[in-house]
């Protein structure tokens, strides 16, 4: 529905045009979005809201095998989907994008950074840098949003988060 339905608002033929769940990719976008949606996109909040130690494991075992899962499709094409971005790699860049600077600290998904996988933080830069990705993302709203939670951070402390450099090159459009 969002990949048509709202066309008419659209303020140029190319924001028309652009289709981010193309028919011949669906089944694939379908395939990696259960597992994206479900083990990582919901996986840090599994994480960040386990009742108990044991649900926490499960959850961050999940995640982090879904983030490796990730990591490697990404090791082998620019994208989650081949060499176009399709909604799924908007999906995982809404939570990809605030992991280091939340979800690492703040939720206990601390296993891994994305700085330090070898696919998923260029991919990361790469998204960032594409028009209509970088200048969505508000940092001091991310912070203060997660940071503000009593439930969560009932010191209402901000973590000042890594320095991260989004803006570095990230070579994927080379590599693949």
């Amino acid at each position: 529905m969002f990949n048509s339905e709202f066309n008419a608002f659209c303020q140029t033929d190319a924001q028309r045009a652009l289709d981010l769940y193309p028919s011949e990719l669906r089944s694939k976008i379908d395939e990696i979005d259960k597992w994206v949606a479900a083990d990582i996109n919901a996986g840090v909040y599994k994480c960040g809201f386990a009742p108990n130690q044991a649900a926490y494991d499960n959850a961050v075992n999940a995640l982090f095998n879904a983030l490796d899962k990730a990591e490697g499709i990404l090791s082998k094409s620019r994208y989650l989907v081949g060499n176009q971005i399709t909604e799924v790699d908007i999906k995982l860049f809404c939570t990809l994008i605030r992991f280091d600077v939340v979800y690492a600290t703040l939720f206990k998904c601390d296993r891994k950074r994305i700085l330090e996988y070898d696919n998923l933080w260029p991919y990361l830069r790469d998204l960032y840098q594409t028009p209509g990705f970088g200048e969505t993302v508000d940092w001091d709203h991310i912070r203060s949003g997660y940071y503000a939670s009593k439930l969560r951070n009932p010191s209402g402390i901000i973590a000042t988060g890594p320095k991260l450099d989004f803006k570095a090159p990230h070579g994927r459009d080379k590599a693949f």
